[in-house]
């Protein structure tokens, strides 16, 4: 398994949100984040802004469906076809061992959007 972490503009979180549910990832968080890149923040006349407002999507897929949702985050998180400074970035780590807190049994990591289709009708 794959953990995915998608730093993003903000404006464009519910366009990635939405391509990932009809992707059939549904299972994601979202934070609030703020933080700078490269460009060390923004300065507009005399105001310097040291961090910029972000949004960070989690999500957790399998190993063979990791570029497809990379993919599908870059295509809906760009700002523009060539994309922008401050567009964000992904970070991906792998997953060793998954517990669900309300049993606290381990996980067998099986297939996220495979569960999600299964209980559609």
């Amino acid at each position: 398994m794959i953990m995915i972490r998608a730093i993003i503009r903000p404006e464009k979180s519910e366009a990635v949100l939405a391509a990932l549910l009809e992707a059939g990832f549904s299972a994601v968080t979202k934070m609030e984040v703020y933080g700078r890149g490269k460009q060390r923040g923004m300065r507009i006349g005399e105001v310097t802004y040291d961090e910029l407002p972000k949004e960070q999507i989690l999500t957790v897929v399998n190993d063979a469906d990791k570029d497809f949702v990379i993919d599908v985050i870059l295509k809906n998180a760009r700002t523009s076809p060539e994309g922008a400074f401050g567009d964000g970035k992904i970070f991906v780590s792998a997953v060793d061992e998954v517990y669900t807190v309300r049993t606290g049994a381990r996980d067998d990591l099986a297939p996220v959007a495979d569960a999600a289709a299964a209980e559609t009708p």
